[in-house]
């Protein structure tokens, strides 16, 4: 195939030009595609941790409540090999649940603790903070509880019950004025027609609120 004078330079320009930059390019594509394919890979690996995860946690919340050293070990699997999971934070909250009925508070804090920390989602931890910060109320480590309760987290719906409970807390260190502001901030988050700002209502007015 003949070419005129003009596409032949610009054949030339673009050999020489490939010449100088070829290997360039290619590497940019190879990056490209192992990059692709580096992405398409851990997707699958989420994906075959989240199913075998899921099928995990099933079966814990099919063994009979009477089998806590099966639940316990089935949880903590799910915490150990899927953390990265939705199903190890969920696990970490029910076994805690288990473990503070059997009298193991302290099995059921470091628990709530791992959750607070690792749980991939929002409600579960602060849910996990909320339920630490009660045990540690009932145990009498008001300071404990206060920092528990400061940790921030981004679930809505839950500011209500933490600043409930750290009326509780500023109350029961006789600190009476800071826990009558923290029940009426409880109050303004708190669904009116619900039973827990009934609750907040009558432990405010207790304090002379």
């Amino acid at each position: 195939m003949a070419y005129d004078l003009e596409e032949q330079d610009q054949l030339d320009a673009l050999k020489t030009w490939w010449k100088h930059n070829g290997n360039k390019v290619m590497g940019v594509a190879v990056l490209a595609l192992v990059g692709f394919g580096g992405y398409e890979g851990w997707k699958f690996y989420q994906y075959r941790q989240s199913a075998s995860a899921s099928v995990q946690y099933q079966n814990m919340a099919n063994t009979d409540i009477k089998d806590v050293a099966k639940i316990r070990a089935l949880s903590a699997e799910l915490m150990d090999k899927y953390s990265s999971t939705p199903y190890a934070g969920r696990a970490a909250v029910a076994v805690a649940k288990l473990n503070y009925q059997e009298q193991d508070k302290e099995s059921a804090k470091a628990q709530l603790e791992w959750a607070s920390k690792n749980a991939t989602e929002d409600s579960i931890r602060a849910i996990a903070l909320l339920q630490l910060a009660t045990i540690q109320y009932e145990d009498k480590a008001y300071d404990e509880a206060l920092k528990t309760l400061s940790e921030k987290y981004e679930a809505t719906g839950y500011a209500g019950l933490f600043a409930d409970l750290k009326g509780d807390v500023l109350a029961a260190q006789g600190k009476t004025d800071e826990a009558k502001a923290a029940y009426k901030d409880a109050l303004t988050k708190l669904d009116v027609q619900g039973d827990y700002h009934k609750y907040t209502e009558h432990k405010l007015e207790a304090l002379g609120g």
